[in-house]
């Protein structure tokens, strides 16, 4: 008895000399996930916008999406933001069509800003995806790990159901819509070209892809070794295109100011202006980026 109490003895008194340990300081908290936030005219939705007698713009002020009504059903090439899908639809049936009429969807290039609407669309009206096959990766993976971006721009996966080459030809309707491939804002970026009339005369369109490189890294590239060939080549290829009438994924690189309606395409750019001016910032992006690493 005698044992047992001084070891309870000697225990308490361990106990009691043991230093006290600091509570550890608390971890800094989580940040909140960050969206993508984008100017203001790329979430104002227009009335539909006539640019041929065929095709219309039924996007926003700041985003281009192209409608082409065909003899069997429509057409649509780039569909916006995300939050894109109701007002496409809106404008569809503006223009006396249901949600089933949308027979095709074509891509320019698998960035947010322009396919961010497919999976919702593709899901609402039974629509099939034409995308590259570069563009058709991406689209599937909702735009993460994008080679510029990581996954600072994801938007809803969705999977394209035909993948084109440079020069095919997918044809609906009686319209033939040619796909030219210019990589460089992406590696899958595409432009096409169709052909339509304004008041009954013919008129050859062309929706070139973008040709800007927004804070690329365009030397040395490691996951993109030929950029820069690629841009040089794509320059090329937009200044050959049968180009009566040019747009582009956004409006305002090529000239056009959708909200003015009628004159909407006052100052619209030629195929080669477009080419060369784009190239001429290229260039300057690029003269900027070998100054910095010498």
């Amino acid at each position: 008895m005698r044992s047992q109490t001084l070891t309870c003895a000697l225990a308490a008194c361990l106990l009691h000399s043991t230093p006290a340990v600091a509570a550890p300081p608390a971890l800094p908290q989580l940040p909140q996930l960050q969206a993508y936030t984008v100017e203001a005219s790329w979430l104002q939705p227009i009335q539909p916008l006539r640019i041929a007698d065929r095709t219309w713009q039924i996007g926003t002020e700041g985003l281009t999406a192209l409608l082409v009504e065909t003899q069997d059903g429509l057409v649509l090439l780039d569909g916006g933001m995300p939050q894109m899908a109701d007002p496409l639809l809106a404008n569809l049936r503006r223009r006396g069509f249901a949600p089933h009429d949308l027979r095709l969807i074509l891509s320019s290039h698998a960035h947010a800003d322009h396919a961010g609407s497919f999976a919702a669309l593709k899901r609402r009206t039974g629509a099939r995806i034409v995308a590259s096959a570069e563009s058709a990766v991406q689209l599937a993976r909702g735009g993460s790990d994008d080679l510029h971006f990581g996954d600072d721009i994801t938007f809803p996966p969705v999977v394209a159901d035909r993948v084109v080459m440079d020069g095919e030809v997918v044809s609906q309707g009686g319209v033939e819509f040619t796909a030219h491939f210019m990589p460089g804002h992406t590696p899958g970026s595409i432009g096409w070209t169709w052909n339509d009339t304004r008041d009954g005369k013919p008129v050859r369109l062309a929706y070139a892809d973008s040709l800007s490189a927004p804070g690329y890294q365009l030397l040395a590239n490691p996951r993109y070794p030929n950029i820069v060939a690629d841009y040089r080549r794509s320059f090329a290829t937009v200044r050959a295109l049968p180009c009566d009438v040019l747009l582009t994924p956004h409006p305002d690189s090529s000239g056009w100011n959708y909200a003015a309606g009628d004159a909407a395409g006052a100052k619209a750019m030629s195929c080669k202006a477009y080419a060369d001016a784009a190239e001429r910032a290229f260039n300057t992006q690029l003269a900027e980026e070998r100054r910095k690493v010498r």
